[in-house]
């Protein structure tokens, strides 16, 4: 069945129907002039930029393989690269694998100093090797399915992958059948008995990611008949939409997989009982350990200790709430018993890795603004960070210290190295996008104020770029979405604040109470309070910005904002109304009621608004912008992907709908092909070209 929404086969059709008459009758959007200074970083840099991540350090620990991701906005296209670097040889360039050209990526060394990686050169998505950067590929697996994530076990004998198959079927091959089955009908109608009927910005085809394992050879290939190791387990892994390897792993010893899933069951669109499953073997029998049955909330990211007695992960408290601290727990191996580490420290844990000795877990956590590395003493929870400001999105041991990806608001991500005391600054090692050296951006600093219940709120402020003392200027107000998120000193190639700054605006970014990486209090007050102390904050952090920075034009200002961002611009719309010249509203919310119906990750809904919109209406209705639309008159853009399953088309249009009624300047920007975001390059040039022509016009084009 096509993943397309009734609404944009509507819009489709329309379209075709109004054979241009009335479409050709919407102008085009302003195209910005260039930024007064002609070095400055703009949009079209930020779109066409490199894009550097996923490091992975060789067993001796000598090289670095990543990936670096390059845009072709005239193609409308991007391409994957794997590039290494040798550590022993400072002074050596990094190359480009030649594997590149085969369309290699998700690069990983195996415990024999083979580099596997995912390749579709044979026609399909496989595991594929090289014995050294120059050797000959060795393709690996050889199924009649793409691979979407896979694992090398500890003894390098046996292959872990995960495949799109019926979970119904009796075998891999008559899951093949099912599919040329559905293929070949003629009917398109589907038929659901349960949810999710659709998740993210995909339609459900009845299919589950399940895991397979195969063994491998002397040769370095696959062989045998695949052993379903999942089957007749109801649920993903890894978990949709965003699921990777860090959900399953081999046990040490080869003989088994721990892996993290939720039961789909009648309850999944409302669940975040993820736990750790242990099966028994590897041969498919169809029965599982739980071993973390006694918490119902989630349970993720399994890490074995070197020495096999521990495992560790990272575990939620409270059932429902998707945004709840993850906290590190180790579990005996041989008892069972589990212990929490490090229970004051109040962050919430990614993905862990243990050190060497087995003493040590690092991992990376929201910290005021940043997102740095932090070392875990497994044996007394001491936490130490690693890393200062910025935002650390990788890392990777060596045996003198680390390689991590790092980024910044002014910088896009880059690889660094700091040894294991930390005290010295990182060494750069990459350069990914050396044209930016000549590219002037925006200084910015972070500020704090006191905001609702008199609680420290912290923000950033960006100058423009060519900012001369005495001179005020325009201001782009963003608002971050989540609401449990951060516009927090990273790099971004959705919103991007520099962007602004080399346009010549100033920005204003507050993390208002419920963003992450302030404590787990912090990011709480955010549920059943949308509407009140978020927008308190913000009012709060508005003006404090204008008193502390004189360079703030707050009389010509617009609000920007998306997903819960979007929300924030509704409701100010009906709140605030005197504040902002214009609002750019993204994928934002205007029916609360009519979301907890609409959307597809109810648990999400559920915990923000204390329960269901029939047991409590009243939460639904409390901070409700469809409420208020009697009060809207400040302008108005409005963007909606008509992929997006989170945040329905139906929202971008009602907004839409009430502006113009309501007989108020607005303009409506639907992307039939995306989702939350706009990830194609020459969509987001557009919708770079209709915000920075929206701000253009309302409050000027800066000098």
């Amino acid at each position: 069945m096509s993943n397309r929404s009734l609404l944009s086969v509507a819009c489709a059709a329309i379209a075709l129907m109004a054979a241009a008459p009335a479409l050709a009758q919407v102008p085009p959007a302003p195209v910005p002039a260039a930024a007064a200074t002609p070095d400055a970083f703009t949009y079209q840099d930020m779109i066409s930029a490199n894009r550097l991540g996923d490091p992975r350090v060789s067993p001796d620990g000598r090289y670095v393989v990543y990936s670096v991701t390059t845009t072709d906005v005239e193609a409308n296209s991007r391409a994957g690269s794997l590039w290494m670097l040798d550590l022993d040889a400072p002074d050596q360039a990094p190359r480009r694998l030649a594997i590149s050209g085969q369309g290699a990526n998700t690069a990983r060394w195996g415990g024999d100093g083979n580099l596997y990686f995912l390749s579709a050169k044979s026609g399909t998505s496989q595991v594929w090797r090289v014995a050294s950067p120059t050797a000959t590929p060795v393709q690996v697996t050889n199924l009649p399915l793409d691979v979407n994530a896979y694992r090398i076990s500890p003894t390098g004998d046996k292959v872990a992958v995960s495949l799109a198959v019926y979970p119904e079927a009796a075998d891999l091959n008559a899951s093949i059948e099912m599919g040329k089955a559905v293929a070949e009908r003629k009917t398109t109608g589907q038929v659901y008995d349960r949810m999710f009927v659709r998740h993210w910005d995909t339609w459900n085809d009845h299919t589950q990611n399940h895991l397979f394992v195969q063994s491998i050879g002397r040769d370095g290939k696959a062989q045998g008949r695949p052993a379903w190791v999942t089957k007749g387990f109801d649920g993903d892994t890894p978990s949709k939409p965003f699921g990777d390897e860090s959900d399953f792993t081999f046990t040490p010893a080869g003989d088994s997989i721990v892996f993290s899933a939720r039961l789909a069951g009648q309850t999944e669109p409302w669940s975040t009982n993820f736990d750790l499953w242990k099966t028994n073997g590897l041969s498919g029998d169809g029965t599982f350990t739980n071993l973390t049955d006694d918490n119902e909330a989630w349970d993720a990211g399994p890490v074995f200790s070197p020495d096999g007695r521990t495992l560790a992960y990272r575990a939620m408290a409270r059932p429902g709430f998707e945004a709840d601290r993850f906290q590190i727990v180790l579990m005996d191996v041989e008892t069972g018993q589990k212990r929490e580490i490090a229970s004051n420290w109040d962050r919430s844990a990614d993905t862990l890795q243990w050190s060497r000795d087995g003493n040590t877990l690092y991992t990376t956590a929201g910290d005021v603004g940043s997102t740095r590395l932090f070392a875990v003493d497994a044996r007394n929870g001491v936490v130490t960070p690693i890393t200062g400001p910025g935002h650390v999105s990788a890392f990777q041991q060596t045996p003198s210290g680390f390689v991590f990806a790092q980024d910044s608001l002014r910088e896009p991500g880059d690889l660094y190295f700091k040894t294991y005391l930390g005290r010295e600054m990182p060494r750069r090692l990459t350069t990914a996008n050396p044209d930016f050296a000549t590219k002037r951006f925006g200084e910015y600093e972070q500020f704090s104020f006191p905001g609702w219940n008199n609680e420290t709120v912290h923000g950033y402020v960006i100058k423009p770029v060519g900012y001369v003392e005495g001179e005020k200027y325009p201001v782009a107000f963003l608002i971050h979405g989540g609401p449990q998120g951060s516009f927090g000193d990273g790099w971004s190639y959705r919103w991007n604040p520099e962007t602004y700054a080399g346009a010549g605006y100033a920005v204003v970014m507050i993390d208002f109470h419920g963003s992450t990486g302030y404590g787990q209090g912090f990011t709480d007050a955010i549920s059943q309070h949308w509407g009140d102390r978020p927008l308190e904050d913000l009012k709060k952090g508005w003006a404090f910005a204008q008193e502390k920075y004189d360079f703030l034009d707050g009389r010509n200002a617009c609000a920007l904002g998306a997903s819960y961002g979007g929300y924030m611009v509704n409701w100010i719309a009906g709140q605030w109304n005197d504040a902002f010249k214009c609002l750019v509203n993204h994928d934002g919310v205007f029916d609360t009621f009519n979301m907890g119906f609409a959307t597809e990750e109810l648990w999400f809904t559920e915990w923000e608004n204390g329960g269901t919109p029939w047991d409590r209406p009243e939460n639904y209705q409390r901070f409700n912008p469809a409420n208020h639309v009697e009060n809207w008159r400040t302008p108005m853009l409005v963007v909606q992907g008509d992929r997006d399953f989170r945040i329905p088309t139906s929202q971008g249009l009602s907004t839409f709908t009430a502006l113009q009624r309501r007989g108020i300047e607005s303009r409506l920007v639907v992307f039939p092909d995306e989702n939350h975001w706009v990830l194609k390059p020459a969509n987001s040039l557009q919708w770079h070209n209709e915000v920075f022509g929206w701000l253009n016009k309302h409050l000027g084009q800066p000098q």
